[in-house]
């Protein structure tokens, strides 16, 4: 995550906790998601107290779509998303695609 971040040029150490955060999310996707590959698929058959048998949604999908929608937030706040590194370029006033920032960017349109 530490290295993704260089890359994008989002790295700051204050993000040593979201970072840290991420991680833990990350690893507790891996183990839903072990635990659903070893459950068989996107339902699981429960026999009720009176012997029925149910179809219900495998409780380890939904966990790993929760850690999904988790971890997309983290992504996107650590600009590793393209949505996310926008929106972090402009409040920081980082260059834009053509590499120039938010306020240069600005004074080019006031000169012209």
């Amino acid at each position: 995550i530490i290295e993704a971040c260089k890359e994008a040029g989002t790295y700051q150490e204050c993000f040593g906790y979201v970072i840290d955060t991420l991680a833990e999310i990350m690893q507790n996707h891996d183990q839903a998601q072990e635990a659903f590959d070893e459950s068989g698929g996107q339902t699981i058959v429960r026999t009720e107290y009176r012997g029925a048998e149910v179809i219900k949604k495998n409780p380890a999908l939904t966990i790993i779509l929760d850690l999904n929608a988790q971890a997309l937030a983290y992504w996107r706040d650590l600009g590793l998303t393209p949505a996310g590194l926008k929106r972090l370029r402009d409040s920081i006033g980082g260059p834009d695609e053509k590499g120039k920032s938010v306020l240069e960017a600005a004074l080019e349109k006031l000169a012209k």
